[in-house]
């Protein structure tokens, strides 16, 4: 590969293009992979039986609507090292301002329940460890990654990316080998009879059907990370397209086809709620370390997350630095570059923030209130994600169109359908208990702050 002149590697934020095409294809997969995945599935499943397969491929078409959306904007101004920047251009500084402090705060939470579950995971072989303790040491670790140059980042999420893969792909391959050998396991013969007998779209009512796409859609949350590496890529306008067009592709084998691959094996009734069926897959094929192996995974997974919401929400805050000076941003330079062209403060700041959940996590009052506030930004995340869609119109609709660029398909018909779908998400979190107060906090954030943050750019 041909060596970058330092004018090439450099962005106009200021920032360096220390990915590589290899790092940024590894990072879209990654995005596209949650823990939720190996732990939840199982949740999930039990939901709506076989259909669930069917929900994640609705909610991941329109998830890759919107990546559209966000690839094609980036694909005119790769310069963007946040698609935030697109809300602020094309709807208003009010709603960018929003956006900006609500994506950062989301991931802020996104981070803390993060470290939170990898606490708990290292705990599993050293359960005399103080959890707080381990999520600090993860934490400075992970932050030390960020904080020396984006290839240091980008080469760890390379290897976090590929054990999640190589996970499912032995999960799949597991599977197609007990199918093709006609394997029995104590809940009968594995084989694709035990997804198609008695088939019904809506086992368990239209209404957990329903209610099935809202835990499917935050099992995609944070897929829009891709786009947040462009401007550090050696070839922004090259490699986005390509990792933007492959999501579909490995939705298909990473979701569906392990899914489908758990209930060949094991009826989807027998599936227990509480437990893994990656543990139970490998187990039942003799591998006796399967919990310890499957918890490495999820260990490894929950650090990948981290390491990429400290990535992202330091960039995040930077922006937000750079384009609301204010003598708390300014005092501590959060609007700051380190010499390896990192912004090093915000990626600090965002730090030391994730890391108060170590402290929330030994006092139960506040706990309980976090929990409250941090299922808060669910719904807001949900608003984020429309706000980038009707952007993207506005983009379209403006002077800026590149009619040569990486073209989101039917726009006109793809936009409308993909907020109302959005709208239908949102909707669901009322329907459940567990999300009916998240979903009343996101609500009242969306309005008041929302109504705050225009008015504040209005009068100015």
């Amino acid at each position: 590969m041909s060596q970058l002149s330092k004018e090439d590697k450099e962005v106009k934020n200021g920032m360096v293009r220390g990915l590589q095409n290899r790092h940024v294809q590894l990072i879209a997969i990654a995005g596209t992979i949650g823990t939720g995945l190996f732990m939840g599935s199982g949740r999930a499943i039990s939901l709506t039986g076989p259909s669930i397969v069917l929900v994640y491929l609705i909610t991941g078409a329109f998830m890759f609507m919107m990546m559209r959306a966000i690839g094609e904007m980036l694909y005119y101004d790769p310069d963007q090292h946040t698609f935030i920047n697109f809300i602020t251009k094309y709807i208003g500084p009010g709603w960018g301002y929003f956006s900006g402090l609500s994506y950062w705060l989301s991931l802020i939470f996104i981070g803390m329940a993060d470290i939170t579950a990898l606490g708990s995971y290292v705990q599993y072989w050293f359960p005399n460890w103080h959890s707080w303790l381990i999520q600090l040491v993860a934490l400075v670790i992970l932050a030390s990654v960020n904080l020396i140059a984006v290839k240091i980042f980008g080469e760890t999420e390379f290897w976090f990316a590929m054990i999640k893969i190589v996970a499912i792909i032995a999960l799949i391959a597991t599977a197609g080998f007990m199918i093709a050998t006609g394997f029995q396991t104590p809940h009968g013969q594995a084989s694709f009879t035990n997804i198609t007998n008695h088939f019904s779209l809506f086992p368990r009512g239209t209404l957990k059907f329903f209610m099935g796409f809202q835990m499917v859609f935050f099992a995609y949350q944070a897929i829009e990370f891709v786009g947040v590496t462009t401007s550090e890529t050696e070839n922004p306008r090259k490699v986005l397209p390509k990792a933007i067009q492959e999501i579909p592709v490995r939705i298909i084998i990473f979701y569906v086809g392990s899914l489908i691959s758990i209930m060949a094996i094991l009826p989807w009734k027998d599936l227990p709620v509480d437990k893994s069926p990656f543990v139970m897959v490998f187990q039942l094929v003799g591998i006796k370390w399967a919990a310890a192996l499957i918890n490495f995974v999820v260990l490894t997974s929950s650090a990948s997350a981290l390491n990429s919401v400290l990535y992202s929400s330091g960039r995040h805050l930077y922006q937000l630095a750079c384009e609301n000076a204010n003598p708390f941003t300014n005092a501590l330079k959060f609007n700051r570059l380190s010499r390896q062209g990192v912004p090093s403060r915000a990626i600090i700041g965002s730090a030391a923030v994730v890391g108060v959940s170590a402290i929330i996590s030994v006092l139960p009052g506040i706990s309980d209130a976090f929990a409250l506030i941090a299922a808060s930004s669910s719904g807001v995340y949900i608003a984020i994600y429309a706000l980038t869609m009707i952007a993207h119109w506005k983009y379209r609709q403006s002077s800026d169109f590149m009619p040569d660029g990486f073209l989101m398909p039917m726009y006109k018909v793809a936009t409308p359908i993909t907020l109302a779908f959005f709208a239908c998400v949102f909707m669901s979190l009322f329907l459940q208990e567990s999300t009916f107060i998240g979903a009343v906090g996101a609500s009242i954030w969306i309005i008041f702050f929302g109504f705050y943050c225009n008015f504040k750019f209005k009068t100015k």
